[in-house]
This record gives structure tokens, sequence and C-alpha cells, in this order.
């Protein structure tokens, strides 16, 4: 296929993805700000090094997350649960771990979200690894960039190792988990920081419910 077939491909593709995510938010934004949200969250994902064959599908997830984010953050979609983000340097490690634990640990009591100052393409087969063992399936997540949408949306933001990237929003939550990064570490030294993690976050569940 030449690279003009494969263009052409793509926008029929993201074309159609765009309807498909205004139908779901109609009366919510104009398509054109869908239109911009899926073009712009395509090609952050194309610029992580997102391996092709999963970028449509990924650029779906990761649109409609921040659609959502952005309706919640507008008023648009009400607020009925604590939202949650967590923020590490490349989404493939400890803010990927955190919020799986949340997820399971709060059994669907909070919306959680998790993104990284500067993506990875894809999550770190040793947290793949450490996350199997808790019987948590990390083999589809996928690494996505900071955005100010999903920033916004959130009442607590925790932070891991990525300094001052986060944007400061008034009246939300800001904590910092000062943990090592699991890409410099062995085997079991990854399970040391989910570990951590576990404690961290089974704290701030019983705190946030």
């Amino acid at each position: 296929m030449s690279e003009q077939s494969k263009s052409e491909f793509v926008q029929v593709a993201l074309d159609r993805l765009v309807d498909r995510i205004a139908e779901t938010f109609a009366g919510v934004f104009a398509k054109e700000t869908i239109e911009r949200v899926v073009y712009e969250s395509y090609a952050s994902l194309l610029r992580n090094g997102t391996k092709v064959q999963f970028l449509v599908n990924f650029t779906e997830k990761f649109s409609r997350d921040r659609l959502r984010a952005l309706a919640t953050a507008k008023g648009s979609i009400a607020r009925e649960k604590p939202e949650v983000l967590f923020v590490c340097v490349q989404n493939a490690g400890r803010s990927q771990m955190a919020m799986a634990l949340m997820n399971q640990i709060a059994d669907g009591r909070i919306n959680v979200r998790s993104a990284g100052s500067m993506p990875a393409s894809q999550v770190s087969e040793k947290t793949i690894a450490v996350m199997s063992e808790l019987g948590l399936d990390l083999s589809e997540a996928f690494p996505k960039p900071l955005t100010d949408d999903v920033v916004q949306a959130a009442d607590v933001v925790i932070t891991m190792g990525c300094g001052d990237a986060c944007p400061l929003y008034p009246g939300k939550k800001y904590l910092d988990w000062n943990l090592e990064d699991p890409a410099e570490l062995d085997l079991e030294g990854v399970r040391r920081v989910r570990d951590q993690i576990m404690g961290l976050v089974e704290n701030l569940v019983a705190e946030l419910i």
C-alpha cells in the first residue's frame, strides 16, 4: 500500500470514528469538537510510537475518555463519583498499576484515569507480568499523554515522579507519591513498587468513599 493510500485509509477510518463518537455525545459536543479531539488523540498516540495496528482502536478509547472528562469538567455530565487521575512519566508502569489497583479495590465507585508526561509506546512487560500475578490483565492497556481535559475533570491528581508537568487548578487535591521508577528495576523491584502502590491506593480509596 502506497503512503497516499495509507493516509486515505487512516482518514476514512478516523472520519468513521468521529461519526460513531458523535452519536454517543449528541447534544453534548458539536461534531467539530469531536473531530478535533479525535485527530489530536490520533496524532499524540502516533508520536508516542503506538503500534500502527492498534492506533485507530486506541484512538477511539482515548478520545472517548477525553470527551467524557471534558464533559464532566464542563458540567455536561453529572459528577456522580470521585474522579482520580494518576500521572507518571511514561504511563507504562506506576500510574498504570495504580489505576488498575484502584479500579479493582474501588469496584466502580471511583472514576479512574492515568496519563504520562512523556508517554512510552507501550506498557512495560514487567508491569504487565507483576499485575497478572494479582489477576489483573493489563495486556490491552496503553500509555496516554497527559491532556488538560483529564486534569480539569479530576478531583484528586496523584503524581509519581513527573515533576511539575501537571497543570495546577484550584479546588483540586494534589498528592505526590515518591516511588521508584519500575523501568529501572528488576522484576522483584517492580513487585515491591506494586505492593507500595497497593497500600497507598487502599488508603486513598478509604478516604474517598
